[in-house]
């Protein structure tokens, strides 16, 4: 956990390093997407570090060290965000950071509309699969039972005839 959020911590860092060094130099926006996807990335690294627990011990969990770390990292991370929004604005126009957020969480929202819809569609197409297999089975005994009565009635009646 510590390392994830010290992954996420240098990404953030290292994302506005360079976007601080090259937001002058850069033509369009597109010039420095990659860093702000990096940017994106660490934030949510240090959130999703900072949310998770499980495997951790209680001192760790609830030690000062351990929550200040976590809310200074956090808080840091944020402040980054922050100072890279203002720099994109100025650089950009007014305006285009809110643009670049909301159209990040237009697609994170669509991705996870598709995943979901394409799960459904597998629950689907497996219960359709196990409908026709249900079907199939029953079909399949009853003609086996069928031609074993047949069998059945040819044996008694040969033996009747004997």
């Amino acid at each position: 956990m510590i390392a994830e959020t010290l992954a996420g911590i240098a990404l953030v860092k290292q994302s506005v390093d360079f976007i601080k060094s090259n937001i002058s130099t850069v033509q369009d926006i597109g010039q420095i997407a990659g860093q702000i996807d990096d940017l994106f990335r660490g934030e949510q690294e240090v959130q999703k570090a900072r949310g998770k627990k499980s495997g951790v011990g209680l001192t760790d969990q609830f030690g000062v060290q351990s929550v200040a770390k976590e809310m200074i990292d956090a808080k840091l991370a944020q402040e980054k965000m922050q100072e890279v929004a203002s720099m994109v604005d100025m650089s950009f126009g007014p305006g285009t950071w809110k643009g670049i957020v909301d159209e990040r969480a237009r697609r994170i929202q669509e991705a996870k509309e598709a995943a979901l819809k394409a799960r459904r569609e597998a629950i689907k197409k497996h219960n359709e699969f196990m409908e026709a297999v249900k079907t199939f089975v029953i079909v399949g005994g009853v003609i086996l039972a069928a031609i074993a009565l047949l069998i059945g009635i040819m044996v008694s009646a040969s033996a009747s005839l004997m």
